[in-house]
């Protein structure tokens, strides 16, 4: 992230990016026009407020608040892995699948048990993704994107983060498989930000936004 300028230096564009996942930094920034400088809750010493909702939605929103009160413009997102032979799980819990503390090898780990027994017609799964863009009076607008897929039987692939390594595609790879610029191009993250991105280039050629209904 190109921090060169503080964020209250009015010569640049600043976005807060309400995460502290480097994976989601990352795909968020390849999507972003040069000259836009990104801070995080972390560079702003400010905490991540509780993800508590119980929607994808709902907890987007959450961040995306929360961050508006720092004054600058604030993209959040919320995504999850839903798997129809679990019901829709882990869903909105997809990043604490496994227990409160533990890691995204953990959270695979138990998935691929739970699905060790399922044959490749009954392990079709999505990831969704929403966005939400606030400001420091309020909302601004959300979006959301989809990927469809399955759930391979172990994991492949080096790159991502998350359930990527198991997460196949029609093509039999995995997310984890594809270069950051090909993953960005199909993926739930990438769709949804790609919809939020001219509400977003609107807010910035405009100075700080006002909140719906403000």
């Amino acid at each position: 992230m190109n921090l060169d300028r503080h964020p209250d230096d009015p010569s640049g564009d600043h976005i807060l990016l309400a995460t502290s996942n480097r994976g989601k930094a990352e795909e968020f920034l390849a999507l972003l026009p040069p000259g836009v400088e990104v801070v995080t809750l972390a560079d702003l010493g400010l905490p991540s407020p509780p993800e508590d909702g119980e929607t994808l939605q709902a907890n987007a929103v959450i961040k995306a608040l929360a961050g508006g009160t720092s004054g600058l413009l604030t993209v959040a997102d919320d995504s999850g892995l839903e798997v129809d032979a679990l019901g829709g799980a882990p869903g909105v819990h997809s990043a604490r699948y496994a227990g409160t503390t533990v890691s995204d090898a953990a959270n695979r780990e138990k998935l691929l048990h739970q699905m060790r027994h399922l044959p490749p017609e009954r392990r079709t799964a999505r990831f969704r993704c929403v966005v939400a863009l606030a400001g420091p009076t309020g909302l601004i607008a959300t979006a959301e994107g989809r990927l469809d897929g399955t759930i391979a039987f172990a994991e492949r692939g080096e790159r991502g983060f998350g359930y990527d390594s198991i997460f196949q595609l029609p093509d039999g790879r995995t997310l984890a498989e594809l270069p950051l610029d090909d993953k960005n191009r199909i993926s739930h993250r990438g769709h949804a930000y790609r919809l939020a991105l001219p509400v977003l280039g609107a807010c910035l050629r405009a100075g700080l936004p006002k909140g719906i209904g403000r």
